[in-house]
């Protein structure tokens, strides 16, 4: 009897199925950080906040951050099953193209969540449990703070048209000229990523600080991008 999971199309059904559910985890923990427990800590006390800090926060950070590793992984290795079916026309697809820009926006979120927003909150939380061991305040948690929450506000930025271009990759279909060379629209494309990414390492939070602007800006980004795609191809 022929098993359908069996099979390298069910391969690719395994790894689709993780992918969902660690980005329901990681995408789903982000939004609770930026859309609910940044007001929330906005409105406590200090203490009741540093207690936050040691039990719940890191709890949530365990799922968040491995959320981020089990999408991007298995992300990873789907693209390179289809991948290898395509071969060199691979960017010149309407899957190529949209797949290509979700996954460097995601690829981006994730060094994020790894190589910024978690080492900014161990900080974080390590100042919480000396605090309520009755030790002095660490003067780096108060730098560590701002960079974790542009690294996640430009997270959540990116995470409209992520969700966007992963899903218009096998759902929407582009109208591509025979002739057509995808360097320069992937070349824009990556661009404008790259430069939003520059300012969430080094920049300010400008329209992105509060919840309302983050989401506003969101959009704006996934219109603008699809709009670029659209006439350059």
């Amino acid at each position: 009897m022929d098993v359908a999971l069996f099979t390298e199309e069910g391969l690719i059904m395994i790894l689709r199925w993780i992918h969902f559910f660690s980005s329901v985890a990681w995408i789903g923990h982000l939004y609770y950080f930026n859309f609910v427990q940044g007001a929330f800590f906005a409105e406590i006390d200090a203490p009741v906040k540093n207690v936050a800090f040691s039990k719940l926060v890191p709890k949530a950070l365990w799922w968040f951050r491995w959320g981020a590793m089990g999408t991007f992984l298995s992300g990873v290795a789907m693209l390179a099953l289809v991948g290898k079916d395509l071969g060199s026309s691979f960017f010149s697809t309407s899957y190529g193209i949209f797949i290509y820009t979700g996954a460097l926006m995601g690829t981006i979120m994730f060094l994020n969540v790894w190589l910024i927003i978690w080492p900014k909150q161990q900080i974080l939380i390590a100042n919480a449990n000396t605090v309520i061991g009755g030790g002095a305040a660490n003067p780096e948690a108060a730098k560590a703070a701002p960079a974790a929450l542009l690294a996640s506000r430009t997270n959540v930025l990116f995470s409209f048209s992520l969700l966007f271009f992963m899903g218009a990759s096998r759902h929407l279909t582009l109208n591509i000229p025979d002739d057509f060379s995808p360097g320069a629209v992937l070349g824009v494309v990556t661009l404008i990523i790259l430069a939003l990414e520059v300012n969430a390492i080094k920049g300010k939070l400008g329209p992105i600080a509060t919840v309302k602007g983050v989401i506003h800006f969101g959009l704006a980004l996934m219109v603008a991008l699809y709009a670029i795609i659209e006439v350059m191809v």
